[in-house]
């Protein structure tokens, strides 16, 4: 088993921004009491120095309309080249900035937004992380399936992963 190891305030900033810089793609689950919850394929557009997410989201989108009627929201990323994992909960609320929208807008935007960044259908949301947890294999993908295959052949585990909560 692997080593726990809790990160705070600026740390959990940090480690957030390590898994999520702008262009992550992740599960945006939302109408968590539902079952099954709404999740959508998302993709971050920014992630500033206090834990905050942007995203673009289609204004007439089932996501939307369940956002309206409850801001809670669980992220969940995976990091496939490293074999990372985290899971964020928080609030998103919609931000109407137009000003913040041509910040963050970049030409990859277009293509659900044909009309630019004065598209009438584009909404902006604001994720505030909250807490959330992430699992670190540490050395990445082809190290820690060589562990897992090492520990299958010797009996004795080889996990020096680390995992912990996330505080912000």
């Amino acid at each position: 088993m692997g080593d726990t190891k809790n990160l705070f305030n600026k740390e959990a900033v940090e480690k957030i921004q390590d898994m999520t810089g702008g262009g992550t793609m992740m599960m945006f689950c939302c109408d968590l009491d539902a079952k099954p919850f709404h999740a959508t394929p998302m993709s971050t557009q920014k992630v500033e120095d206090n834990g905050v997410i942007w995203f673009f989201s289609s204004g007439n989108s089932e996501r939307n309309k369940k956002l309206k009627k409850d801001s809670r929201v669980q992220l969940l990323i995976t990091d496939d080249g490293s074999s990372n994992y985290m899971s964020i909960y928080g609030d998103a609320i919609f931000v109407h900035d137009q000003e913040k929208v041509k910040e963050l807008w970049s030409p990859f935007v277009k293509a659900w937004f044909p009309e630019g960044p004065s598209d009438p259908n584009l909404t902006l949301l604001k994720f505030t992380p909250k807490e959330g947890f992430y699992w670190d294999t540490k050395h990445g993908k082809l190290v820690s399936m060589a562990k897992m295959m090492a520990s299958v052949v010797t009996g004795k585990a080889m996990d020096d992963s680390v995992e912990g909560e996330l505080k912000l």
